[in-house]
């Protein structure tokens, strides 16, 4: 199977096996699920009556002092008391095993090929910090205002900080690619590097 290289006329031999996959539809959900779920940190906590410190011993008798009753300060009607159906730590977890989400993440690149939503450059060399100069380059590839994800094989503190103030423009390096990231974008754009990297990456 063939690519086209955008910014050159020539075209770059892939494997078929990682970008010429079926879309299973049922499987790439699952994988976006998994990574949405797996994402969440599930930390929030609140503290319930058996977290709180002291109020071992009842505030005042039962009766006779003229006060409603009280059993304890960690009562949650209490400043300082416990919460009334506390929060606690959760796992979200959802494991998927590893061939399935290469599987997945295949097919959709798969698609974005099929779809013309993937865009191959030879080099995205980016010595200077100017929004401007990077503007111009997203113009020459007709997508100014679609919302892209640029992948490099390394980070570039330049190229990063260059498409900062351009909206809908994520540029990352190709170990963050992720299944997320793939679908909720209208155009990828990838270097032949990353390129290379990822068909590594994939193959199963």
């Amino acid at each position: 199977m063939k690519l086209k290289i955008r910014d050159t006329s020539e075209k770059i031999e892939v494997s078929k096996e990682v970008f010429d996959r079926e879309f299973k539809k049922s499987l790439i959900h699952q994988v976006v699920t998994s990574y949405i779920k797996n994402s969440r940190q599930g930390t929030k906590a609140q503290k319930k009556y058996k977290n709180i410190r002291g109020g071992g011993k009842k505030p005042w008798k039962q009766k006779g002092t003229g006060r409603a009753r009280a059993g304890s300060i960690r009562s949650p009607l209490w400043r300082g008391g416990c919460v009334t159906f506390a929060a606690s730590k959760k796992k979200y977890q959802k494991k998927v095993n590893r061939k399935m989400y290469r599987i997945a993440m295949c097919a959709i690149i798969s698609q974005l090929i099929r779809k013309k939503r993937l865009i191959v450059l030879k080099e995205m060399n980016v010595n200077f910090i100017k929004t401007k100069k990077l503007i111009r380059k997203l113009e020459e590839l007709n997508i100014k205002n679609l919302k892209s994800l640029i992948i490099t094989e390394k980070e570039n503190k330049k190229f990063v900080l260059s498409s900062r103030n351009i909206p809908n423009v994520n540029p990352i390096n190709v170990r963050s690619v992720n299944p997320l990231s793939l679908i909720k974008t209208d155009k990828v754009i990838i270097t032949l590097a990353a390129l290379l990297k990822l068909e590594d990456k994939l193959k199963i």
